[in-house]
């Protein structure tokens, strides 16, 4: 693993290492067998040394790449070693906090007035914004999709358990809910909650279809999902609640064998869970997996569309605080699972993505992270910046595909 508080002392196999992870496959040869650059190597280039021989870069679009990531590589350097200086032996680039923000910003001397620069917080939080191409990673994707796929079947078995531990009606009335007690029933509620959740999918689903980043979001939304769902799994098992409503009706209780409750997973598992597609569960109540559906589907249209369409945001969010008042308004689930649900979907999509978008697998002491969140850490391992909100239809990134390839088969070919 990289150590990027000790950049200067990386070899020519770490720093091909880190040409890899930033996707300059292409000239990991040139730099690191051909010229032998290291780590200070590395720090000391510029962008004439990429395009001037012996490098000579003819890629103008590799070159400004390549600098942006050097760039970024630089703020790991906080007091650089007197033999890492950057630009001489007595130019050393310092860094400091500014305002008291936790983020660092770069001092550049300028050699033609013999003085210290600051970049702007614009320009230095634009450049983390888009320091890196953003590779697919089409294996993590499947993985996130077995994982959350997996997830889903295992939620399904325990909800089938769960209906045959729902305590008797007879002898365990609903439990008081402040809520529930003042609000009367509206029998289409729940319906109506799942058409708001459908619309709201179906907008998610137009969102990263045409999303130019759609396979990272993709590997974002399985990973929340199934780890929601997974939680979900354990709750329900813990404890069992009795009905909240005299007036629902449940599925007879299958007294039989593991295989009749196999049976009922496959049925609730087909039909996702739906009322519309004749799915009649009870005692899965802590939580709500419509709560889930409807508030994780809203976040990820709020966070990947453009601040400039605040109807959709408006349209979002509307729909997502109806979803949740009419399962209240049904009587299928007390107050506490709608409030668990939506605190747990929305805390854990905002600490996602505030750990991705803060770069904290780039950190020194990223180890705790690696621990703590090994899912995390898998799938944002090469994302070290905040994803961009860029629209493009799917064939330009199948055509953007094939040149990249054309391109590197012409540098492989001049080589």
């Amino acid at each position: 693993m990289l150590d990027y508080k000790k950049i200067c002392l990386w070899t020519t196999s770490d720093v091909a290492e880190w040409m890899e992870q930033n996707n300059f496959h292409s000239y990991i040869k040139l730099f690191t067998v051909e010229h032998g650059i290291d780590g200070k190597a590395l720090m000391m280039l510029t962008e004439d040394d990429l395009r001037n021989p012996p490098l000579s870069l003819r890629v103008l679009g590799d070159i400004k790449h390549l600098m942006i990531c050097l760039k970024e590589l630089k703020s790991y350097v906080n007091t650089p070693p007197m033999s890492c200086h950057l630009n001489g032996p007595a130019k050393a680039v310092q860094f400091r906090t500014i305002h008291g923000n936790s983020d660092e910003f770069p001092i550049h001397d300028n050699p033609d007035h013999h003085s210290l620069t600051i970049q702007s917080t614009d320009e230095w939080h634009y450049e983390r914004q888009t320091a890196k191409y953003l590779k697919p990673e089409f294996h993590k994707l499947l993985f996130s999709y077995i994982y959350m796929f997996i997830v889903f079947i295992l939620n399904a078995f325990v909800v089938a358990i769960v209906h045959d531990r729902t305590p008797d009606r007879e002898k365990y009335p609903p439990l008081p809910d402040l809520f529930l007690d003042n609000l009367p029933l509206i029998p289409w509620a729940f319906p109506a909650c799942e058409v708001a959740a459908f619309i709201l999918i179906s907008i998610l689903l137009v969102v990263v279809f045409l999303h130019k980043h759609r396979f990272i979001i993709l590997r974002r939304i399985f990973a929340l999902m199934g780890t929601v769902y997974l939680l979900r799994c354990v709750t329900m098992l813990i404890t069992s609640l009795s009905v909240p409503e005299v007036h629902l009706k449940c599925e007879p209780k299958t007294v039989g064998s593991f295989w009749s409750k196999v049976h009922r997973a496959q049925a609730i598992w087909s039909g996702f869970g739906l009322s519309v597609q004749g799915i009649r569960t009870c005692g899965d109540y802590m939580f709500s997996g419509h709560t889930v559906i409807v508030t994780l589907s809203n976040f990820f249209i709020t966070e990947y569309t453009p601040r400039k369409i605040p109807l959709l945001h408006v349209i979002s969010w509307v729909l997502n605080l109806f979803g949740l008042f009419f399962i209240l308004a049904s009587h299928e689930h007390y107050s506490i699972d709608v409030f668990v649900a939506f605190y747990i979907s929305s805390r854990l999509f905002l600490y996602y993505h505030s750990l991705a978008n803060n770069r904290v697998l780039r950190q020194p002491d990223c180890k705790r992270t690696r621990i703590w969140f090994p899912l995390f850490s898998y799938f944002e391992s090469s994302v070290n910046c905040i994803v961009p909100n860029e629209y493009e239809w799917p064939h330009s990134a199948i055509l953007r595909y094939i040149q990249q390839r054309r391109n590197l088969c012409h540098h492989l070919d001049i080589k």
